[in-house]
């Protein structure tokens, strides 16, 4: 019997880089994603083929977990990792993953991780629950992968629900799925590829994490608060206040950081609000918020995505937007009227294409809706 699992990818439009110091984030599962189609094997063999990356991935299910091979394969090896730590693995499977867009800033590595979470899973006769997939999609990604990421990523893919915002608090992993309210405008996200493919592991990612829980060492020690090691060192434990006091003694790039957690705390929190009363105008001011705080306190964006961004400014028919993921190369998201889907996909392409015309052949638009999480077809 071939199963076909379908993986989401996702959008985050208000709570950008503050999932890794235990922030408020919001995000949306989307309708195009990567779908894992697989036989169950009567053996221990894993057998993959890939319609979005070449070459050819085998191993061993129940054998321990070669180190990274630094190929697509290290994902499906990551989550039989992570899988391998909580249960006995004995049963392959033979299948092919192909992704629906290209790669950058919608988070394909935690929608291919939880695809292959959940079919080791089913060959193996596992039962998880999402909240468990996500967090062993989680661990695969840090501690196999090597990418010191938070929740957010696999939150919303395993728990998105179409037509609602999720609101993932990366401290308690509580988590809210809030409805669209009735009085809401139309909207869909758009997507606009910069042209550029990226990988996190060669970005600023890991250490824009360092510096965020450097700035909450400073704040700390200021304080005379007891120091705990740097892995379990999180700028959520350290009150506003104790910053604010501190701010100016602080070297200005750790400064510069925390000021973007506090600040997309605050707009998460509006963001919910306003999200919740159905104010889209609102909601899309704070997410544009959200990105000039990317730029000029995270200090994150490629010269391409920040020409996106500054063109999605002043289009008519988009009510915010952002950079996607940690906003290195990749893509920004806006939320857009559905009626001016055309004008927007003509203007935006101009404004870009006369500043970066060497991207004629790379830069994409797409337009999608929110939809459910992981799950079989």
């Amino acid at each position: 019997m071939q199963y076909h699992i379908f993986s989401p990818y996702r959008v985050c439009p208000l709570g950008a880089h503050v999932d890794h110091q235990h922030g408020l984030v919001t995000g949306f599962a989307i309708d195009k994603g990567v779908d894992l189609c697989f036989d169950v094997r009567q053996d221990s063999q894993v057998i993959l083929d890939s319609e979005t990356f070449t070459g050819h991935v085998e191993f061993d299910i129940a054998m321990p977990t070669l180190v990274k091979q630094g190929n697509w394969g290290d994902y499906a090896r990551g989550a039989k990792y992570a899988l391998q730590k909580r249960f006995k693995l004995e049963k392959g499977i033979k299948g092919t993953i192909k992704g629906s867009l290209p790669v950058g800033g919608l988070s394909s590595s935690a929608a291919v991780l939880i695809a292959y979470v959940m079919a080791f899973a089913k060959a193996n006769n596992i039962t998880l629950e999402a909240f468990e997939v996500m967090k062993i999609a989680s661990e695969a990604e840090r501690e196999y992968i090597g990418l010191n990421n938070g929740l957010l990523d696999q939150a919303c893919i395993a728990l998105g629900k179409k037509d609602h915002l999720l609101m993932l608090d990366c401290e308690s992993n509580e988590y809210r799925l809030i409805p669209k309210a009735p009085n809401m405008p139309e909207f869909e996200l758009g997507i606009f590829f910069s042209g550029l493919t990226r990988s996190l592991m060669s970005s600023d990612y890991n250490l824009r994490v360092t510096e965020c829980k450097t700035a909450a060492w400073i704040v700390q020690a200021y304080e005379n608060v007891p120091l705990k090691t740097h892995d379990k060192t999180f700028l959520r434990d350290v009150p506003e206040s104790s910053f604010k006091r501190n701010r100016d003694n602080m070297p200005p790039r750790f400064a510069r950081r925390a000021d973007h957690f506090y600040s997309e705390h605050k707009r998460v929190r509006e963001g919910i609000t306003a999200w919740e009363t159905g104010n889209l105008e609102w909601f899309g001011s704070l997410s544009k918020a959200s990105c000039e705080s990317s730029i000029h306190s995270y200090e994150c964006g490629s010269p391409e995505l920040i020409a996106i961004y500054e063109a999605m400014l002043t289009t008519d028919g988009i009510y915010g937007g952002r950079f996607s993921g940690a906003g290195f190369k990749g893509a920004c998201i806006a939320l857009v009227d559905p009626s001016k889907k055309e004008s927007i996909e003509k203007e935006i392409t101009e404004k870009y294409l006369a500043r970066f015309p060497q991207y004629k052949d790379t830069f994409k638009v797409y337009f999608c809706k929110s939809d459910d999480g992981a799950r079989f077809v």
